[in-house]
């Protein structure tokens, strides 16, 4: 069967007279008349009660008319279809990010693609950097937002960019800043630092402690957690200060007070990382809007 058979159909189907489907398909009246009857022969059934003087659809014709029709516009959408998922307007994208992200590149990356590209679909998920890292490696997902460095064994496998660095600044439990209300960190050296796990992001972890010791400080670690927001919770309970991007200040919390960092420049870099090999158009189309 040939979609060029089933227009034959539908053409007359919808004149119910085989001269005007003809001249409407711009064809003689005998070719069509034995495309029909091979299409009849084809599916087993007739599709045409014939008369003298008029042909009507015969139930097997009923039954096939909005299925052909159907066929033949999914057919003619084909084109549109192949089209808009080659342009990366159309199909699945699957992204990961740390927390930290979704206070600041995050949300505007979304807002600008979702609107663009109303048709991919996105799927997210929030994952640890190195978490992500293992996900790319995997194909488990197209993107990363994520805190660097590129793992040694996966550079060869892997695309970064950077995408912001910002400030770090003090979360300090509120009754402290209260009482001293100053910015550098000597003042609030007998808090115990809340810090990443090094495994979870060495980078962080290791400026966090580089701002202690270019200070002449060894902090005392007392809790570890691997999301922001736990941080700033822990925070809020008293038990100990923590270093946060600059941005973390948008999370307003009870009992936390976000303070300037003085004497140091030290700043978190996020960037995304995506797989050398991914030719996703959907996923290019999402890294070409992270440029504007």
């Amino acid at each position: 069967m040939e979609l060029r058979q089933l227009n034959y159909f539908v053409a007359v189907a919808e004149e119910l007279h085989f001269g005007r489907a003809a001249n409407k398909l711009n064809m003689t009246q005998p070719p069509l008349s034995q495309a029909i009857q091979g299409l009849e022969t084809q599916l087993g059934a007739q599709l045409f009660t014939r008369t003298t003087r008029h042909i009507a659809l015969s139930a097997a014709g009923r039954a096939l008319l909005p299925e052909a029709k159907r066929l033949l516009a999914q057919a003619q959408a084909l084109p549109e279809l192949t089209q808009a998922a080659a342009l990366g307007k159309t199909g699945e994208l699957a992204l990961a990010f740390i927390s930290v992200a979704d206070y600041n590149v995050l949300p505007p990356a979304l807002r600008y693609f979702t609107s663009t590209y109303p048709h991919v679909n996105i799927h997210l998920r929030e994952a640890t950097s190195d978490q992500q890292y293992d996900l790319l490696a995997q194909s488990d997902i197209d993107l990363g937002f994520l805190i660097p460095p590129v793992p040694a064994h996966l550079q060869h496998l892997l695309t970064y960019r950077k995408l912001r660095s910002e400030a770090l600044m003090m979360a300090i439990p509120a009754s402290e800043a209260q009482r001293k209300f100053k910015s550098n960190l000597a003042t609030y050296k007998d808090l115990p630092l809340i810090l990443f796990p090094r495994k979870i992001a060495p980078a962080l972890h290791d400026t966090i402690l580089a701002c202690f010791r270019d200070a002449g400080l060894t902090p005392r670690i007392s809790q570890e957690a691997i999301q922001m927001q736990t941080i700033i919770a822990l925070v809020s309970a008293n038990l100990g200060m923590a270093l946060v991007p600059a941005s973390m200040s948008n999370l307003k919390r009870d009992g936390v007070a976000y303070l300037p960092l003085k004497s140091t420049s030290a700043e978190l870099e996020i960037g995304v990382a995506w797989r050398k090999d991914n030719a996703s158009p959907a996923l290019q189309a999402f890294l070409n809007q992270l440029h504007k």
